[in-house]
């Protein structure tokens, strides 16, 4: 099991021979970013900017003006917070043609406490006209993200959460579609929907809910924005709960995009939004982290029937 910042990395410089266009820039994070061989590599095409992010996405800017596709790394409060206004206009006013990767998004970092927890980065990139969302579940996903956001015409966020060891969701191929989510597995029960590491504990919070004889879809929305509405009205019409499951504030970010949609349908179920609520956590290890937020497996299960016996 690999972490999703070094799979990053290693999916950049395999797919590099194949993408003519492509130029990556790190905000000091070479190493962080699994970047080490790319650069050493393909040197023309790689650019450390240094811990000036705000610069880094100007300078982004102009490349994909010139007609390159390019990706820009930092650990996510960085590139998201720090540079939002670059972001916005450059990005987002202008629709050039970069790929930000947040680092570490969620609660990833631990113990380098909350300056480098990206907590509110969906909310904040949500809130952007034009800016889409990826949220890979698995190191897999990641390659394929990175693939499809080249392709992909505009600005993109790819949101890369989780520590150095990333559970495997996918062990065979499949087909990846921005915009288009994922169900992993089938329940009429509950509806869990879920984007990056939390794919991961959902499923298996499924399993425990089968012990309770409830039976649990699951769906990995990887992309948050623009959102996959067809499996929302699908949960709308044959579940009896909705949960959103995220590693970021309740604020805006996926469960947010998920009530957004549900105002528009009649008699649709409640929801319960699952996520890091209204605090900054206490400092910590990443599976403290998950436990002080109620985002494991075991957390996320006893939320769940705690709900439906309150229906």
């Amino acid at each position: 099991m690999l972490g999703e910042r070094r799979t990053f990395g290693a999916g950049i410089y395999e797919l590099a021979p194949e993408l003519e266009n492509l130029f990556v820039m790190s905000g000091d994070l070479k190493s962080s970013s699994g970047l080490d061989r790319y650069a050493t590599v393909y040197p023309d095409k790689y650019l450390s900017a240094g811990i000036a992010e705000q610069n880094m996405v100007c300078m982004a800017s102009g490349l994909a003006s010139e007609g390159k596709v390019v990706f820009i790394t930092s650990f996510s409060p960085f590139i998201t917070g720090r540079c939002y206004d670059q972001v916005r206009i450059h990005l987002g006013y202008m629709q050039h043609n970069v790929k930000l990767v947040g680092l570490a998004a969620g609660i990833g970092l631990g113990v380098l406490g909350n300056s480098h927890y990206g907590l509110e980065d969906v909310s904040l990139m949500r809130a952007i006209p034009g800016m889409t969302v990826v949220s890979p579940a698995d190191c897999t996903e990641v390659v394929k993200a990175i693939y499809a956001c080249y392709l992909y015409n505009g600005p993109v966020y790819l949101r890369l959460t989780g520590e150095q060891n990333v559970p495997v969701i996918y062990k065979e191929d499949y087909e990846f579609q921005i915009g288009k989510a994922i169900t992993m597995r089938e329940g009429k029960d509950v509806t869990i929907i879920a984007a990056g590491t939390m794919v991961a504990q959902s499923l298996r919070a499924a399993d425990l809910l089968a012990n309770h004889r409830i039976e649990a879809s699951v769906v990995n929305m990887h992309t948050i924005k623009p959102l996959d509405k067809n499996p929302v009205d699908k949960a709308c019409a044959q579940s009896k709960l909705i949960v959103t499951v995220e590693e970021g504030t309740i604020i805006g970010g996926l469960g947010a995009a998920v009530a957004e949609h549900k105002t528009t349908k009649r008699n649709a179920p409640e929801q319960l939004i699952l996520g890091i609520n209204d605090f900054f956590p206490c400092v910590g290890t990443y599976p403290y982290l998950l436990e002080q937020c109620g985002l494991n497996s075991e957390k996320i299960a006893s939320s769940i029937i705690d709900k439906i016996n309150s229906l």
